[in-house]
């Protein structure tokens, strides 16, 4: 119990620190605000060494699309991957709930990395346009996009059917797609108490080509990452 509460409170105060150590960078070029994300992830992955002994295993680096334009299709179980997953790929562009542009200072910094928000819950011009502001955020950057098709955290055993929006984004963007599978929920549940001395396994998948119908794509990820995740398990 007492190593739990020490992560808690060293991973909450660390994510502080570099939060007000970073804050003159909102006034500087992006790629420091960026940097000051990748420390957020080694911290993360630090204190989860250090206080619950996990140990981290990152597989198939090298399925990492390079050199093209790509969107990452990631499971979400926890926290961690929010923050981790800068530090494996180029400083991604999240597609995230509109509440976390609005949290202080935090939301800041999600607004200057050109994270781009969506309000789930209500229809408004920005929902209509997201598939333009996603385009435009591809076209301009050499950033991918990340997306979370699960829609929100799920627990570890938990099927949770891909969102439709990650086909339409595969459809709409003609890019390929990087599917990547995370059972941080082992460690770092959506509901639960933190469980030490586990393994986080992130596995890196085969790319997926575009030019498949959206819903056999849909069908085609949401198989490939849960089967994935089956596999860890």
């Amino acid at each position: 119990m007492i190593r739990k509460l020490l992560f808690l409170f060293f991973f909450f105060l660390g994510i502080a620190i570099i939060s007000i150590v970073f804050l003159p960078s909102l006034l500087m070029p992006t790629k420091i605000v960026l940097f000051g994300g990748k420390m957020m992830g080694k911290w993360t992955a630090l204190c989860l060494k250090i206080f619950l002994q996990t140990t981290i295993i990152v597989k198939g680096r090298e399925n990492i699309i390079k050199n093209e334009k790509f969107f990452i299709a990631c499971s979400h179980q926890s926290m961690f991957e929010t923050f981790y997953i800068q530090t494996i790929f180029n400083a991604p562009i999240f597609i995230l709930k509109y509440e976390l542009i609005k949290i202080p200072i935090f939301g800041w910094y999600l607004k200057k990395i050109g994270s781009i928000s969506i309000n789930r819950n209500k229809i408004s011009k920005n929902n209509l346009g997201l598939i333009d502001k996603i385009k435009n955020s591809i076209v301009n950057s050499e950033r991918p996009l990340i997306i979370f098709p699960q829609g929100t955290r799920v627990l570890p055993n938990e099927i949770v059917p891909f969102k439709k929006g990650v086909g339409r984004i595969y459809d709409e963007l003609n890019i390929n797609c990087q599917p990547v599978a995370i059972n941080s929920g082992n460690v770092w549940p959506k509901h639960g108490e933190l469980k030490p001395q586990q393994t986080i396994t992130i596995s890196i998948l085969p790319p997926i080509k575009p030019g498949m119908n959206p819903k056999d794509f849909i069908a085609y990820v949401e198989a490939k990452i849960y089967n994935e995740l089956n596999l860890m398990s």
